[in-house]
């Protein structure tokens, strides 16, 4: 092979490549945002069964077509605290069975009746041109995406064929076990996908390219592929907590020995791909596509009963370092998914109100019990409260910025939502200096009007709860009951600032209370307000 020829050889191999993981990604990440209702629905029923679990992983996989994108998300729930480390073992255990979709898809280039999928490219651009609805242009770029697929794997044959002799001559003295299981961890490494390293292999066959002898040595970079493919997870985890670090940890364990079980098999029975796979189907790229995931479906039935042992294994070699970091829904990994990042906002918008309210409740104490020392604990919150909302504000405005136009209505009522609980919190600490003023002024309540008070709070107490059903839950048929509290705690309102002014004029009451005790009721009903102000943003969904 002249210098000249190598080079348009490499050029072409990069261009099949190219294309064929532009494919790649315009199929996962479509196909992501079309299926995240999916997948969050999927990674919500997480449970203590492994089986479950393991089907939970596998699917999401096969939906989205990317193992790194599952694994880096399961990173994050446990990163988060909503998925422990048992129920994450068993997903990325999935996880690697549901990734062998993408070489079963490689392996139908085989076949002639791929080449009229091509034409999806076209298909697909113009119905994400023509079609309005968003839905319908993600459907059409996902036709384009599995068209594109097939082209760039038709490109990588083709130049393979052009200079099959040259490459078959390379290729056929590089034997060593080893060597080969080397390339595929590297490989896999460098493009971060196990799928495109198999699917560049399979490519090789069609091609009628051999590797070694042609036994099993095309086997040991497809081993390899699945160790290279944990450093996408690996990454992800660096800068997380210890938990999601041991998540990470167990993936590499996982398809560590796994591979090196299978690496055993293959060096005592060197003609393991010609007894099995060789003879139950004819086409060579089928064959590495099913060994591909022969292979993860055995590893996961060897360990999936040992999701403890990886467990604990893991927890011995990562330990905690720090103090655990406070509790938070939010994650960066999110981020690449709208949906899930909404799910999350939500999640951790509620830890929010809850402690806006915990404030609101420790003030109103403070003032019912007329104890100083509780002024203090109810700043502490306020500032809680604070810091949350300034970190929900900022992880808002890095989704807004990847997001999409179906996904700003959502967003828009999660930052007016902000405003709303952040009022709560300005409450309370209203309420903190009625408290120092009541003190101060020596002023005094009777136990009819300390009552009164007790029964207003209480009906915010049940429009909060009524709110955050309604919001979590995500259910309008609520409202009715909500407006019904809320109005109740206008009357209230009206009927107290009614009876102080009463006994005003009968000289029952210090003129000095009317200021904190107006404004504190005051305060209660707008409360009520910005609780429903939240109720009804569920009204958009």
């Amino acid at each position: 092979m002249t210098i000249a020829q190598l080079s348009l050889f490499i050029v072409r191999l990069l261009a099949g490549t190219g294309v064929f993981l532009v494919g790649v990604h315009l199929l996962t990440s479509n196909i992501e945002q079309l299926a995240t209702g999916k997948i969050k629905e999927l990674f919500g029923r997480t449970a203590d069964k492994r089986l479950v679990n393991m089907g939970i992983g596998a699917a999401a996989t096969a939906i989205i077509q990317s193992s790194g994108v599952t694994t880096v998300l399961i990173v994050g729930f446990v990163n988060v605290g909503i998925m422990n480390l048992h129920q994450a073992a068993a997903m990325i255990m999935g996880a690697n069975i549901g990734t062998t979709v993408t070489a079963q898809i490689a392996a139908l280039s085989a076949f002639p009746i791929t080449t009229y999928i091509q034409v999806l490219v076209f298909a697909g651009i113009m119905m994400s041109m023509v079609c309005k609805r968003d839905g319908m242009k993600k459907t059409g770029l996902i036709l384009s995406g599995l068209g594109l697929v097939f082209i760039g794997l038709s490109l990588m044959s083709d130049a393979m064929k052009m200079n099959r002799d040259a490459i078959q001559s390379i290729f056929e003295t590089v034997d060593n076990p080893f060597l080969l299981f080397l390339i595929g961890i590297l490989l896999t490494a460098l493009v971060q996908s196990s799928s495109a390293t198999t699917s560049v292999i399979i490519a090789m066959s069609v091609a009628g390219l051999t590797i070694g002898s042609g036994g099993n040595e095309v086997l040991y970079i497809i081993l390899g592929t699945n160790i290279g493919s944990c450093v996408t997870a690996l990454m992800s985890s660096m800068t997380a907590g210890a938990n999601a670090k041991r998540a990470g940890l167990i993936h590499l364990m996982f398809n560590t020995l796994g591979s090196a079980i299978f690496f055993a098999v293959l060096l005592c029975w060197p003609g393991f791909m010609e007894d099995t796979f060789r003879q139950w189907f004819p086409a060579a790229a089928t064959q590495i596509a099913m060994f591909h995931t022969f292979f993860n479906v055995a590893c996961t039935v060897i360990f999936l009963p040992l999701c403890g042992w990886f467990v604990k294994t893991a927890e011995r070699l990562i330990r905690e370092k720090t103090a655990p970091a406070a509790v938070t829904y939010l994650d960066e990994r999110m981020l690449s998914s709208a949906s899930l990042a909404i799910s999350q906002l939500e999640k951790e918008m509620v830890r929010l109100s809850d402690t806006a309210m915990d404030a609101f409740r420790t003030a109103y104490l403070s003032f019912s019990e007329k104890d100083k020392n509780l002024i203090e604990p109810t700043h502490q919150l306020i500032d809680q409260a604070n810091g949350i909302c300034h970190t929900m504000v900022n992880y808002i405005i890095r989704l807004s910025a990847r997001s999409k136009l179906a996904d700003e209505r959502p967003i828009s009522n999660l930052h007016n939502n902000l405003g709303d609980i952040m009022r709560i919190a300005e409450i309370a600490d209203n309420f903190t200096k009625y408290t120092q003023k009541a003190i101060d002024n020596n002023l005094e309540f009777s136990s009819v009007v300390q009552e009164e008070l007790n029964k207003m709070v209480a009906q915010v107490d049940e429009l909060y709860s009524l709110t955050k059903q309604a919001v979590l839950e995500r259910k309008p048929s609520l409202l009715p009951q909500i407006d019904r509290v809320e109005d109740g705690v206008d009357r209230m309102r009206k009927k107290l600032i009614d009876s102080h002014i009463q006994r005003l004029n009968q000289g029952e009451c210090r003129a000095e209370s009317s200021g904190v005790f107006i404004n504190l009721v005051s305060n209660l009903e707008r409360l009520g307000d910005h609780l429903t102000y939240i109720a009804h943003t569920v009204e958009e969904y």
